[in-house]
């Protein structure tokens, strides 16, 4: 059954600086052309340090406010859909809350965590909530700073990530807009391919802070969590498909993850019918984090490559190792 809502408004925003792969190749000691000639990415976002989660996506926060001409005070529920907060306490939508204005209204705020997969998860939890009528508006913001925690000694772990913020207006619908699927699987026995220990509880920097520092980088087995996906990933089509219960040529629109240019010239193989083929941002992006598949999505809204009326697929992974995805009715 259709889960009825309507994507109002959306926006994507990135940081002020572009940082060129040849510049940071440069920066990196390989010759120029090499990172955008190994990884496929042109350009990133990197933020400067009064850019943080909150003020990025407070700023995406507004210009999907007003693409649905809604105020503010109007909303229901925001939700914080980031794969790496801001801080452990508070979350971050409780910080976008008070940047918006709305610090004393007590609508609330929370973050739901599924990585790169964030978005999705919120998505399906704010369309659950507009047809339970708990909430009529709702508001979804990803937000990602990936060059806090980067070790460019591993390049396949860091070249092809980079900052940026993105965020959803969704209404209860009334028609045919909505979710006609919506589904995530996680398979835990692959967790340690995409990891970054530090900031929870597991270290206590007061009892050795170097073991501490030394985990505050990201780190991931790219090409492990690229084939850990990539074999789970038909099995999953289907039991997706048949819950929307409509077929792969039915698509017209792919908007992926971000995750990587393999990861996405897959995709176009394994939708070699959908009729407006596969969003791609990634060389002038990179992989965003959670802020990347709503990126994509505004992308592909922002273009006209996605109508309404048409049937997208928004897909993806995420540590975990999660798969995720939905069947959207626009």
């Amino acid at each position: 059954m259709a889960s009825q809502c309507n994507i109002c408004g959306t926006a994507a925003v990135v940081p002020r600086r572009a940082l060129a792969s040849t510049e940071l190749g440069q920066r990196l000691g390989h010759g120029a052309g090499w990172i955008e000639q190994s990884y496929h990415i042109r350009s990133r976002g990197v933020a400067e340090p009064d850019e943080t989660s909150s003020s990025l996506g407070a700023q995406a926060a507004r210009q999907a406010l007003a693409a649905a001409g809604w105020e503010a005070s109007s909303l229901d529920v925001i939700i914080g859909a980031c794969g790496v907060m801001e801080q452990p306490i508070p979350g971050t939508a409780s910080l976008i809350q008070r940047r918006l204005g709305l610090g004393a209204s007590g609508i609330p705020a929370f973050d739901v965590n599924a990585t790169c997969l964030s978005f999705l998860l919120a998505l399906d939890q704010a369309c659950l909530g507009l047809a339970a009528r708990r909430w009529r508006r709702a508001l979804i913001v990803s937000a990602d700073i990936a060059s806090a925690a980067l070790d460019f000694s591993t390049p396949g772990a860091s070249v092809i990530f980079g900052d940026g913020a993105a965020a959803a207006a969704v209404e209860a619908g009334d028609g045919a807009s909505g979710l006609l699927a919506s589904r995530l699987e996680t398979y835990g026995d692959d967790s340690g391919l995409c990891t970054l220990a530090a900031g929870g509880t597991r270290l206590r920097p007061h009892e050795n802070i170097g073991a501490f520092l030394a985990q505050a980088y990201f780190r991931m087995d790219g090409r492990g969590t690229f084939l850990a996906a990539a074999r789970r990933l038909p099995g999953f089509l289907d039991r997706l498909l048949h819950d929307a219960g409509t077929r792969a040529e039915d698509i017209d629109l792919v908007i992926p993850h971000q995750a990587s240019a393999t990861a996405l010239d897959h995709l176009r193989r394994v939708f070699p019918h959908a009729r407006k083929g596969v969003v791609d941002i990634f060389a002038d992006h990179g992989n965003q984090i959670a802020a990347s598949l709503p990126s994509a999505l505004h992308a592909a809204i922002a273009s006209g490559q996605l109508c309404r009326g048409d049937t997208a697929l928004l897909i993806g992974s995420a540590a975990g190792l999660s798969l995720g995805g939905a069947v959207l009715r626009y």
